[in-house]
């Protein structure tokens, strides 16, 4: 089987392309009276719109959770539509340790067939194992991230998440999540690692491109650029606007990436 870095490695090559897709699908962008029926089917839209240009896709999982067991039972549909042909990432961010942690690994991988899932590592190297134990999936660690108050904790302590995620990557199969809003923040991560980066916060959130592609530019073959809501919500939240959309980050991640 494929491991994680490789196939991460493959579809940014053979796809030419860094775009990671965020399936967010909030119903506030919708009426009121949504169902989930239109929900699932824009979801599946958005994949078909853009499954040519992305290399990545995160749905993440509150949206799909707030449906109760109707929403897994559509993340498990979104799942097969995906396919395997692009790395998916679950964007649950868990954090649980021992036992706890093991079956949420199960759930993810081996249920919804995830490649890899977004974790917090506050509880120690206990909190990431349970997700690193097979080479073919993957975790992503929350080291830098986008929102505004981050610095608070994340200041004192992202060196301590970088030198432990490094020494845990015995299986090539841990990448990092660094927010794109703050690019001191991001310059500093990546002058300390050469790990794979998941970087969130490009879009909406008001993150540079240009800024992102040049910190990032030796390592762009393991780099995933996440872009959510700038894509998904575009224009008229139709199939062309999304597309439409994706091109143009894709082709401004293709230009400036030269």
């Amino acid at each position: 089987m494929l491991s994680f870095i490789d196939k991460l490695k493959t579809n940014i090559s053979d796809k030419n392309s860094n775009l990671c897709v965020g399936i967010d699908i909030d119903k506030k962008y919708f009426n009121d009276n949504v169902s989930l029926d239109e929900m699932m089917d824009y979801s599946m839209m958005v994949v078909d719109a853009t499954s040519d240009l992305a290399a990545a896709y995160k749905p993440n999982l509150a949206f799909f959770e707030e449906w109760g067991s109707k929403g897994y039972y559509w993340l498990e549909n979104l799942m097969k539509h995906i396919g395997n042909d692009h790395v998916v990432i679950a964007d649950a961010k868990r954090g649980d340790i021992g036992n706890t942690g093991l079956h949420y690994a199960n759930a993810f991988f081996n249920h919804f067939n995830c490649d890899a899932i977004t974790v917090s590592p506050y509880m120690g190297e206990e909190s990431i194992e349970p997700f690193i134990s097979t080479p073919s999936k993957g975790a992503y660690v929350l080291c830098r991230t986008s929102n505004k108050s981050s610095t608070f904790i994340q200041e004192d302590i992202y060196s301590k998440v970088i030198s432990l995620c490094e020494a845990l990557n015995n299986q090539q199969n841990i990448g990092l999540v660094v927010g794109a809003t703050n690019d001191d923040a991001l310059m500093d991560v990546r002058n300390s690692t050469d790990l794979p980066f998941l970087i969130p916060g490009i879009g909406a959130q008001g993150g540079d491109l240009q800024s992102v592609l040049k910190i990032n530019e030796k390592n762009m073959d393991t780099t995933l650029i996440n872009v959510s809501r700038g894509i998904i919500f575009s224009g008229n939240k139709d199939h062309d606007s999304i597309r439409n959309s994706a091109k143009q980050y894709l082709n401004q991640l293709r230009g400036l990436n030269g």
